[in-house]
């Protein structure tokens, strides 16, 4: 029975909707409705600015730390990424917002931060390093979690972690499908700062 109510509270966190919330209390803007139409970091720092970004990138950690953090506050003996996995499923089909919503790689960070402080702080550091190479969150978010993959596999050598990881990545690939066929067709957005960005400008001069 815990488990059940665990899993229920992991998804209905997973299931707030920080980009629509942010957006819509202090901007008056639904960002569904605005730029890619994403209710995760990306869009929001597109189409709000980088101060309501960071502030729905760090909601949707939080309530991914928290939903896995469960079994630790209830001292129950449940592995967190498994409870957390209800979290991400939340924030994919939000019950908030008709089932709909984001591609949870920022609520999959903070999953891994309840469950491994730090491989989260790899994470993070392989995952801005990537995006300031590329300037693409989409390029960097699946290129992030294979490397995190294999990484749970090869280093870590934890089983638990590597088949979420692995189980993770091939979701993430799966939510990012319309950016892989941008990236293909050389129309994938670029956020105004890096390396990619920079040489995006220095061809339009």
């Amino acid at each position: 029975m815990e488990i059940i109510l665990m899993l229920i509270v992991a998804y209905l966190l997973g299931s707030i909707p920080s980009g629509v919330i942010i957006g819509k209390l202090f901007f008056h803007t639904d960002i569904r409705q605005a730029g890619s139409g994403n209710i995760g970091t990306t869009n929001t720092y597109r189409v709000l600015g980088p101060v309501a970004g960071t502030i729905v990138m760090v909601m949707d950690i939080l309530k991914g730390t928290l939903a896995a953090a469960q079994p630790a506050i209830f001292h129950l003996p449940v592995n967190a990424l498994l409870i957390g996995l209800a979290a991400i499923l939340g924030h994919t089909f939000s019950i908030f917002i008709g089932f709909k919503g984001g591609k949870a790689v920022a609520t999959s960070a903070g999953i891994l931060l309840a469950y491994n402080w730090e491989f989260f702080l790899i994470a993070s550091a392989i995952m801005f390093t990537l995006v300031y190479l590329t300037s693409m969150v989409s390029v960097a978010s699946m290129a992030s979690l294979t490397l995190v993959s294999l990484i749970a596999i090869f280093y870590y050598q934890d089983w638990i972690l590597s088949i979420v990881a692995v189980v993770l990545t091939i979701f993430i690939f799966y939510r990012h499908r319309a950016n892989i066929a941008r990236i293909k067709a050389g129309t994938e957005s670029l956020v105004h700062f890096g390396l990619g960005w920079r040489r995006y400008q220095a061809k339009q001069h």
